[in-house]
């Protein structure tokens, strides 16, 4: 973890020191002060119910050597912090604070960064991308949605000293957001898995959408090599419409290598032969960029899935991951935090528990897994609203509602208020009966739909944004299941 002596913070970080000892040492930065350890750094940020700052003297007393405030400190915190020796700074920006600390930290180490956001399966490609690497590197990653502009430089102030490479996500709630974390973490490799349909809503465009992506670029240096000897490079899907775009925008003119991973034969890294058994799971032949070939498989369902691996084995190979161990990895993948994961319900039903997220991209692969797993008994998809999509939410729930009823399912149940009505709407124009279309306020109106419903042999898709609550609905279903 970052370790720094109280003189250089004001240096590194711009905030401004009101007292403190000068050399002592603080070791690794929370925000919350119930997580204080002896000289920790506890950065204070002030909320709507909660004001951080009001927690400075419990951090001093938990043993902080330093806190970083948003106000001025009062003469008693002073006080009370010349009695424990603690450092107390200024700031007006704590994310700015954290982004410049974590910067400095990650400068001085010497470790490879690979930095991964897109529109959809950002945390998957992190996931096995940590997986490979682990192999043969100590690798720190990002845990959980640590992927802002607060999560992620707290992820690189965490890392331990000995790492050689950070596998780190980068999420967004607008545009000028990517660029910030880039910076910060100066990645040497980046991955962009796809620009869908999410933010649409705030960002106005695909296009728009694509050039905050691409913002990824901004922290690393052409001319940057790596501890092993690599050059920095871009890893980007072969099937995007926004791939030229990027490179020729963005990619080119930074000087940035290009590596084009997806289903073409013309990709660097490329998946052919692709078959898949009854659970979803796909097998193919993997083509590297030395032009070496070999038969893999996933462990993990879905077309997506095979995406994902691809832009992760062009980085892992690179940083010279070998084949067998990348196929080991491949085999052993599992799926977790409600991404595509197999539960069973209580009825002995199959539920696909793809409730961490959703945009219409994804609801259509979900879909498509959906109606191309074997079934005894019925498939059902449980789909709530997507959020995020601006003015276009009423046509991508639309397409979304006619994509469901091309898959000839038995039931679809359409989860939330009128962009729930509109996805059944167009699925009923689209030639779905009438009584195969459900449309419910809310995930326990779901619950109370279907969980005396469901029998052995059905599989159930779940699938919405976050805010529909559909985790609620798998837990109830699947809550008695043995």
């Amino acid at each position: 973890m970052v370790e720094i002596a109280v003189k250089y913070i004001e240096g590194v970080t711009g905030a401004r020191g009101v007292t403190g000892v000068a050399d002592r040492l603080c070791r690794g930065c929370v925000i919350d002060s119930r997580a204080v350890e002896q000289d920790a750094i506890f950065v204070a940020f002030p909320g709507e119910r909660v004001d951080g700052n009001d927690f400075a003297a419990q951090a001093i007393e938990a043993g902080a050597a330093a806190v970083v405030m948003t106000r001025e400190p009062d003469r008693a915190l002073i006080r009370r912090a010349d009695d424990h020796e603690a450092a107390l700074f200024v700031t007006d920006d704590p994310e700015e604070f954290l982004l410049r600390l974590a910067q400095g930290y990650r400068a001085r180490m010497r470790c490879t960064v690979v930095g991964v956001t897109g529109s959809i399966g950002k945390t998957t490609t992190k996931d096995i991308l940590a997986r490979l690497l682990a192999k043969r590197y100590r690798v720190h990653a990002t845990r959980g949605n640590y992927n802002n502009l607060i999560g992620l430089p707290l992820t690189i102030l965490a890392a331990p000293k000995d790492t050689q490479v950070m596998v780190l996500e980068m999420g967004m709630d607008g545009a000028g957001q990517i660029e910030r974390l880039s910076r910060c973490a100066q990645p040497t490799y980046a991955i962009i898995t796809k620009i869908g349909t999410s933010h649409l809503g705030m960002l106005g465009s695909r296009e728009n959408i694509a050039r905050a992506k691409a913002e990824i670029i901004a922290g690393m240096p052409a001319s940057k090599i790596n501890f092993e000897g690599h050059h920095a490079a871009l890893v980007l899907s072969g099937e995007d419409d926004f791939t030229p775009f990027i490179i020729e925008q963005f990619a080119r003119p930074a000087g940035i290598d290009v590596v084009l991973a997806g289903m073409n034969a013309d990709d660097d890294v490329s998946a052919r032969n692709i078959s898949v058994d009854e659970e979803g799971c796909a097998s193919f032949d993997i083509m590297l960029e030395n032009g070496s070939q070999y038969r893999t498989g996933l462990s993990i369902p879905g077309m997506p899935a095979v995406h994902n691996a691809l832009l992760a084995v062009a980085v892992a190979h690179r940083l010279g991951v070998p084949q067998f161990e990348i196929d080991e990895v491949l085999h052993e993948l599992s799926i977790t935090d409600r991404r595509q994961q197999s539960r069973t319900a209580a009825s002995g039903a199959r539920i696909i528990d793809d409730s961490y997220n959703a945009s219409p991209e994804s609801m259509a692969a979900g879909l498509d897994l959906l109606a191309g797993l074997q079934a005894s008994g019925a498939r059902i998809a449980v789909l709530g609203e997507m959020g995020e999509l601006g003015d276009e939410a009423p046509r991508m729930h639309a397409l979304v509602g006619a994509y469901a009823a091309a898959k000839k399912l038995d039931l679809l149940v359409c989860v939330g208020g009128a962009h729930a009505r509109e996805m059944a709407a167009a699925a009923r124009l689209m030639g779905m009966n009438d009584d195969r279309i459900v449309h419910v306020p809310d995930a326990a109106a779901a619950t109370a739909r279907l969980r005396d419903a469901l029998a052995v042999g059905d599989i159930v898709l779940v699938k919405a944004s976050r805010f529909v609550g559909l985790d609620r609905f798998v837990e109830e279903v699947c809550s008695d299941a043995r």
